[in-house]
């Protein structure tokens, strides 16, 4: 007995052209969906870094001082009360999660914000607040169609 095997082109050749054009299309939007979920695992990873390395205050204090321009490692740690080595993690993390940029020219190491990322977040937010206004504006139309039924009866 002989297996019958088809590749996915000869099966689509063997369909009418209405249906291969559909075939066509639902591959192309599958296609499609995939990549956005991908770019969203991709984006979502890399906006959890960010808001793991603003989660402390130190880290914090430092993206607002750099808000204000370029700074020195030295300038950046005078402010608080921390071991240089101490200091040097905090900046660690918020260059490997893409806050911020060091740079070293002779024995001075220069921070500078990436604000694109720092944009992203506040993405994020913009998002969530879009979404909070919504369910709150709902909630008083609702609240307010409530109230008219109340003085009606």
């Amino acid at each position: 007995k002989r297996e019958a095997t088809f590749t996915m082109r000869q099966i689509l050749l063997r369909l009418c052209p209405t249906c291969r054009e559909k075939i066509f299309l639902i591959v192309r939007q599958m296609e499609y969906y995939c990549g956005m979920v991908r770019h969203m695992e991709n984006y979502s990873e890399k906006l959890d870094e960010v808001f793991r390395a603003l989660a402390d205050p130190t880290r914090r204090t430092v993206v607002a001082r750099l808000c204000n321009g370029s700074a020195s490692i030295k300038e950046l740690a005078e402010p608080f009360d921390l071991g240089l080595p101490t200091f040097l993690k905090h900046i660690r993390v918020l260059e490997s999660c893409g806050l911020i940029v060091s740079e070293k020219v002779g024995r001075v190491r220069t921070c500078v914000l990436k604000r694109k990322n720092l944009a992203a977040a506040e993405k994020w937010f913009e998002q969530q607040r879009a979404g909070w206004e919504s369910r709150y504006e709902n909630l008083d139309n609702l609240l307010s169609t409530l109230k008219g039924e109340e003085g009606e009866s």
